[in-house]
């Protein structure tokens, strides 16, 4: 191969590579069709790599023909010397031909050839994607799912979910047909219900989304959110169906839970009492994160903390997690034994809490490298409950930090 004269003309000004698919920009130079586009979407400034003159990230880059077929039949001549055939350059995706596309959703005899193509093109490249984006593909999937959902139809779930995951854009047409109503986040439930050939794919699929419409839908739609909704979280939290479907559930749970009367739904679900469970298995240190995380707010009310005591591994468990895990976690878990300690502070309670090790953690916070505030909770804690602690060597420790402020 090294032997090879390749003509200069054949290689990319970027890559220094022989050109697969020759492209050339406004300003006269032709490159290889991939790396102008990573140049392009990449370069600070947008100016050709060669002449330096400006070169907008969405100009036309014209196929160069001549020189493809030129570097084809160059390739062909020297295979015996061990030179790759060039193939055949893939047919750029345009807008007017994704907007056909669009328009076979409305015939039931073409939207499922449709989407198979349409999933083609997103899988493809960035490029492609961006195309079907601003031909309206994400708005047209969402209604679409909408539509399969009322009439109960299942067979292009799939495809659907997985365009919509690979475009999704939370631009304001997005925002605002999200917000119009609850169709769509009910239509998301549903599909976690249905019994699909892919259902590890399709609910993960529909957790992405889900968390990625959670987070732009106003506090109106939150706060109307069914106990179906929970129901169907929780479900998916016990089913351990992907590390991603998980994640996203315990973020849709966290941003879901400050509105409304969603707390309450989640202590109807159940969902406190199967967290510890799920949480006593040792899972990744950034589910552990989310978990304590949410326990925090949920233990902000009084059925939470009632809930969350009823469990009985629930004291040891958070005790065990603070200096283990890291600072966030460490937050959290101080923040769940101060809504304890203030507000459900019973003497069986207190007890437990000096049985399990809490207690002493709390200590150990106050000696760690910890934030300030972080420290300051600890603090308060001890100081609430010195007196019932008194009998515990930590408190020695704390007693001394206290009189040395």
């Amino acid at each position: 191969m090294d032997e090879i004269d390749i003509p200069q003309y054949f290689i990319c000004p970027i890559s220094l590579q022989i050109m697969k698919d020759p492209v050339t920009a406004v300003t006269g130079i032709t490159y290889d069709r991939e790396s102008i586009e990573q140049w392009l979407k990449t370069s600070k400034h947008t100016t050709c790599p060669v002449t330096k003159q400006a070169l907008p990230s969405d100009s036309d880059l014209t196929p160069n023909h001549t020189l493809w077929r030129l570097i084809q039949a160059w390739s062909e001549a020297n295979a015996s010397n061990g030179m790759d055939l060039i193939p055949t350059p893939k047919t750029p995706v345009s807008k007017s031909r994704v907007v056909k596309l669009i328009r076979d959703f409305g015939v039931p005899s073409l939207y499922m050839n449709a989407l198979k193509k349409m999933e083609v093109l997103a899988e493809d490249n960035e490029r492609k994607r961006k195309c079907l984006e601003e031909a309206g593909v994400p708005k047209a999937v969402i209604l679409l799912l909408i539509t399969c959902h009322r009439q109960g139809k299942i067979s292009c779930l799939e495809q659907a979910l997985r365009i919509l995951h690979l475009i999704w854009t939370p631009c304001s047409e997005i925002k605002a047909l999200v917000n119009q109503n609850c169709d769509f986040i009910d239509c998301l439930t549903w599909i976690l219900l249905c019994e699909t050939e892919n259902p590890v794919i399709v609910t993960t699929h529909v957790m992405v989304i889900l968390k990625r419409v959670i987070e732009v839908t106003n506090s109106r739609l939150l706060e109307k959110l069914k106990p179906e909704f929970f129901k169907q979280m929780l479900r998916v939290l016990k089913s351990k169906t992907s590390q991603q479907a998980t994640k996203s559930a315990l973020h849709i749970l966290i941003q879901t839970c400050q509105w409304g009367r969603n707390k309450s739904k989640m202590m109807d679900a159940n969902v406190i009492f199967e967290l510890i469970e799920f949480e006593l298995e040792k899972p990744e240190k950034h589910v552990t994160e989310l978990i304590i995380n949410l326990l925090a707010h949920l233990c902000s009310c009084a059925d939470g903390r009632a809930q969350f005591l009823g469990h009985a591994g629930s004291i040891a468990m958070v005790a065990k997690r603070i200096l283990r895990v890291s600072p966030a976690t460490d937050d959290r878990a101080v923040q769940i034994l101060k809504s304890i300690s203030k507000y459900a502070a019973t003497k069986h309670v207190l007890v437990e809490m000096l049985k399990v090790g809490a207690v002493t953690k709390l200590c150990m916070v106050m000696q760690a490298d910890c934030a300030a505030y972080v420290k300051e909770k600890a603090r308060g804690i001890l100081r609430l409950h010195s007196n019932l602690w008194n009998g515990s060597p930590c408190i020695a420790v704390y007693l001394l930090t206290r009189y040395q402020r």
